[in-house]
């Protein structure tokens, strides 16, 4: 398609010339005989460059430049002056103008000018265009993953990152819910603000309020100062509220009305304070349920998760595992090392309980302790061998549960393994968390669900 030269002069003779000159050497030309016309032409066309004289009445050639350039930064302009003038059109391209000619000019003149331009603009559009892609694989460095279940995730994180929509990220522990987060903020136009992560299940109760909205001085012992929350923080950019079921109910309220009327109010103020935050959250929880249970307000759960995203645990996409067990190996200075045939089936067949935390701090472990630069299944942890069905590793009667053919409830069975844990651990909540590689928070959670507690003390 050949591009498009708007010429603006009100000298129909030299307008003729122009267009002539131009559409010899094979280029598309619209005309306008004043500066007000040609920016409504501009609209309709979409030029590539415009050349337009200096002095022209009404609308003259210093107002067109600054009309074109607010309309688009990337269409070029060169202005027509007369000899005497010159200063004026160094002027202009002070303001923005790619070049100038002077009358009278000869064709070999306005051709090269011309040439010259579009092949400027040719190159600008082009290093815009590497620059975004560029951009784009920076964003998602830190996501690995080819897998059918991945591109739904990158479809969707690609689409919802530049509106203002509310996102909620589900998934289970270690599946990169806080690194979608990111990307989304790094795609979006809030790129340039801040992005504030608060793990909501990693503060104190009775201090998560302040830390969220801020406090004013003496709003309870040891306020001595006014102090901004997260919120304030995050304005002009991104809030990342991480492990937001765990939000104590009374606090919800806050938050929803925070997300609501795009205010906050902090502890112990009276004033409002007006909000320009985007808000992205993320949960393991299964917040359905959570509702359910009234743990987790409904209208609250809505505004969050205008736009859902589901991280699917690494167990579901097994394909993406030698993608990551290179990118690990890369990441921590190792590219030369490779995964025989056997290592490889087992590790991708494992099931990844930590997901791709896990994963990672497994390749490091390896790197670690390996004898040569390739991995063999015996420089595996025993319980990922153990707890394997590839070829050469532990069958079915190896597996840690062995279900009854008539079949078992999936809710009585993770009770069981709750309580066993407890027990295990003499019911230090701490240990069996760890045991069971849960967070304490998810621990009590469930005990909570299915009301477990510990045995009473018999008085000897």
């Amino acid at each position: 398609m050949k591009p498009i030269i708007l010429i603006i002069d009100d000298d129909t003779s030299l307008r003729r010339v122009l267009e002539y000159n131009l559409q010899e050497a094979g280029y598309a030309v619209a005309t306008a005989a004043s500066g007000e016309d040609g920016l409504r032409l501009f609209g309709e066309v979409s030029p590539a460059l415009v050349i337009t004289d200096m002095k022209m009445p009404g609308m003259d050639g210093m107002q067109v430049l600054k009309a074109v350039k607010e309309r688009s930064t990337e269409t070029l302009v060169i202005m027509i002056t007369a000899f005497g003038t010159v200063d004026i059109a160094v002027e202009a391209m002070k303001a923005g103008a790619y070049d100038y000619i002077t009358k009278p000019f000869n064709r070999d003149e306005l051709r090269l000018t011309v040439a010259k331009a579009l092949q400027f603009s040719g190159l600008t559009v082009e290093n815009k265009r590497l620059k975004g892609e560029l951009a784009e694989r920076e964003d998602f460095r830190s996501l690995i993953g080819s897998s059918a279940a991945m591109d739904k995730v990158f479809t969707i994180v690609r689409k919802v990152a530049d509106s203002e929509a509310s996102v909620l990220i589900t998934g289970e522990s270690g599946t990169g819910k806080e690194l979608i987060a990111r990307s989304i903020h790094a795609r979006s136009g809030r790129k340039n603000g801040p992005f504030v992560a608060i793990n909501c299940a990693a503060i104190p109760r009775d201090l998560l309020e302040s830390e969220l909205f801020g406090h004013v001085k003496g709003a309870f012992t040891g306020a001595v100062r006014d102090k901004s929350g997260k919120f304030a923080l995050a304005e002009g950019g991104t809030i990342f509220l991480d492990e937001v079921g765990e939000l104590p109910l009374e606090l919800q309220p806050k938050l929803l009305r925070a997300l609501q009327e795009r205010t906050i109010e902090p502890v112990g103020g009276t004033d409002e304070l007006k909000l320009d935050v985007r808000v992205l959250a993320a949960t393991n929880l299964d917040i359905e349920r959570a509702i359910a249970v009234g743990a987790f307000r409904e209208d609250l759960y809505y505004r969050l998760a205008v736009i859902p995203i589901h991280l699917p645990p690494l167990r579901q996409r097994r394909d993406d595992i030698p993608l990551l067990l290179r990118h690990f190996c890369s990441k921590h200075g190792a590219k030369n090392v490779t995964f025989d045939k056997q290592s490889l089936a087992t590790l991708c067949d494992y099931t990844w309980p930590g997901n791709v935390r896990e994963l990672e701090n497994t390749v490091e472990r390896l790197l670690i302790l390996r004898n040569a630069d390739t991995i063999t299944l015996d420089d595996l942890p025993d319980k990922i061998r153990s707890n394997s069905s590839a070829p050469g590793t532990a069958t079915h009667a190896g597996r840690v549960i062995n279900l009854p053919d008539e079949g078992y409830s999936l809710e009585q069975l993770e009770r069981e393994v709750v309580v066993q844990a407890l027990e295990r651990n003499a019911w230090n909540q701490t240990a069996a968390a760890r045991f069971l590689r849960i967070p304490r928070h998810t621990l009590i959670y469930r005990m909570e669900k299915y009301e477990i507690s510990a045995p009473l003390k018999s008085a000897d």
